[in-house]
């Protein structure tokens, strides 16, 4: 008898699924219920149609419905909503959104793509049609018309994750004035605080007005408009507000028909994908799954392992045996030009955990450039690595700048292998000066951090001289390097001069002395001249001026 298969949802987990279970068993009976107009759309792409970047709204319609029903064999149908599981029936109801008429379904295996939805907290005023959130191909083609026809000049992004990013760069690529607002006091935070300083930087130097540590506490229309109330008690006005503040999994339907649910709301799932019920998978933002690298349980809702996911189920429905290996939250967003990646663990992640900073594990911060430094075109490269000092084991990346995605992206399958610090030394990059350096910034990572575990260099924390203000900071460029940015109140002695005007330095020698250069190779050279003369409370400034400016000055400003 032929394999009945149901699945609700036919975005990315569920489309995924349906397509690796055909080419697995022709015969079985597939049905995929989307209670939208369109399966396996790429919603990642929706703040570039915004911005007019994706020209055609046809071109985020990765598949047709008649591609799946040609292809695959697979019923599909449209804004068709599940509402109700019995499990002890192995029946669904179903909701034809259309008609309003509802009918039942039998299965013999179900699985659950029910994705994720925008929050919308109970903020009064939150349901004006002057709040938006930018979720579907319609409310994207909604904003994208708002622009076009010009009815929108000035718009606030609440919200300061993967997507408010891209749509507020979007946005402002359209010629819209934006303001983005974010609650916490940083964007993006798969990065660490001082790396998310680069974004900050970089947004505010785009002219978009950023608003940090602050949430929005009530929406009010006015004449032609939106006014937003803050908690800080200031207000900004705008024609539009988008509201991007995360997302919450669609579990109601797991929920009602009582399988395992986490205090989140995702559906708790084995390394196949099975729920508590073992006729019934989950796939995608609505499952709890394990994190890779601390293996604890998380949610962490990309497109990746959505897709991934679904080909496990597949694999187990279709009797071949598959495990889905963990994710490790490898992510990537592209914010005013300016590439910014993560994979695995950050330090405040690590933090959480009860985990101490050279006790536990140990970080660094390089800077780099994007390729070879005498080849035109290069630009900045800042990479952060953390690590275990107990075996050594890699446990997360960030990279903000210039080919920032294949330097996590190696990592990120570095992490996945098993590797530990010391092999990013040994890895062989291709070379040629348009592309990289003869030494790759992974292969500097390797490199510092065995120095670092040597004991022949220390990084100071980023906001040492914040905590330290007695501290020396020198800097050792060249003079005609510091016109461009100086560190306010460091001594200025270029590393060529150290040698002949260390006596200059005597009356410092108990204290701490923090070396600062351009991108670290040069404090490196510093520190170890004064480490080696008996100066033994001396550190590097970690990631260089660029990394000092952002954090202390320029990312500060407003």
């Amino acid at each position: 008898m032929n394999k009945k298969v149901l699945i609700v949802g036919g975005v990315a987990g569920g489309a995924s699924c349906a397509a690796r279970l055909r080419r697995l068993d022709e015969e079985a009976e597939i049905i995929i219920f989307e209670r939208g107009e369109h399966v396996s759309y790429a919603n990642c792409g929706l703040p570039y149609r915004v911005g007019g970047e994706i020209e055609s709204r046809d071109a985020l319609l990765v598949l047709k419905t008649e591609f799946l029903r040609d292809r695959f064999k697979a019923d599909v149908r449209l804004l068709s909503e599940v509402v109700s599981i019995d499990r002890k029936k192995k029946r669904v109801t179903v909701k034809e959104l259309q008609s309003g008429r509802t009918y039942e379904e039998s299965y013999d295996t179900l699985v659950l793509a029910t994705g994720s939805s925008p929050l919308r907290p109970d903020i009064p005023g939150i349901t004006s049609p002057r709040v938006a959130t930018l979720w579907t191909v319609e409310d994207a083609e909604c904003i994208r018309a708002m622009i076009e026809q010009k009815s929108i000049e000035s718009a606030v992004v609440v919200g300061g994750g993967f997507i408010g990013l891209e749509t507020a760069e979007n946005l402002h690529a359209a010629g819209v004035k934006v303001t983005l607002i974010e609650a916490l006091d940083q964007v993006m935070t798969p990065l660490d605080f001082e790396m998310a300083q680069l974004l900050h930087e970089r947004i505010r130097d785009a002219g978009v007005e950023l608003i940090l540590g602050d949430a929005v506490s009530s929406f009010r229309d006015e004449a032609g408009g939106v006014l937003l109330e803050l908690k800080s008690g200031k207000s900004v006005g705008a024609q539009l507000a988008i509201l991007s503040i995360g997302v919450r999994p669609n579990c109601e339907l797991a929920r009602g028909a009582g399988l395992k649910v986490n205090e989140r709301g995702g559906v708790v799932t084995d390394a196949a994908q099975r729920t508590s019920d073992p006729c019934i998978f989950a796939v995608g933002d609505v499952t709890e799954v394990e994190e890779f690298v601390m293996k604890g349980r998380a949610m962490i809702p990309l497109a990746g392992p959505s897709n991934k996911q679904g080909r496990v189920a597949a694999d187990n429905i279709a009797g071949v045996g598959a495990r889905y290996g963990g994710t490790q939250g490898t992510s990537i967003a592209r914010v005013f030009g300016l590439a910014a990646a993560a994979t695995g663990m950050n330090e405040k992640k690590l933090q959480k955990l009860g985990l101490e900073k050279g006790r536990d594990y140990e970080s660094l911060i390089i800077a780099q450039k994007s390729h070879a430094g005498y080849y035109p075109g290069w630009t900045p490269l800042t990479l952060k690595l953390v690590f275990s000092l107990k075996d050594r084991r890699i446990l997360g990346a960030q990279a903000v700048g210039g080919g920032a995605d294949k330097r996590i992206d190696t990592i990120s399958a570095a992490m996945r292998f098993g590797a530990s610090v010391g092999d990013l030394k040994e890895l062989e990059f291709a070379y040629a000066p348009p592309f990289s350096s003869a030494k790759d910034p992974v292969n500097m990572a390797g490199y510092v951090a065995e120095n670092l575990l040597a004991g022949l260099v220390r990084f100071c924390p980023w906001d040492e001289m914040e905590r330290n203000p007695e501290a020396l900071l020198i800097e050792v460029r060249e003079e005609r390097e510091l016109a461009a940015y100086k560190a306010p109140g460091a001594l200025h002695i270029p590393l060529g001069k150290l040698r002949e005007r260390l006596g200059e330095l005597e009356k410092y020698r108990g204290g701490e002395i923090i070396i600062l250069c351009a991108i670290g190779a040069r404090a490196y050279t510093a520190a170890r001249i004064l480490a080696q003369h008996g100066f033994e409370n001396v550190s590097v400034y970690p990631g260089g001026a660029v990394l000092y400016r952002a954090v202390h000055h320029r990312a500060r400003r407003g």
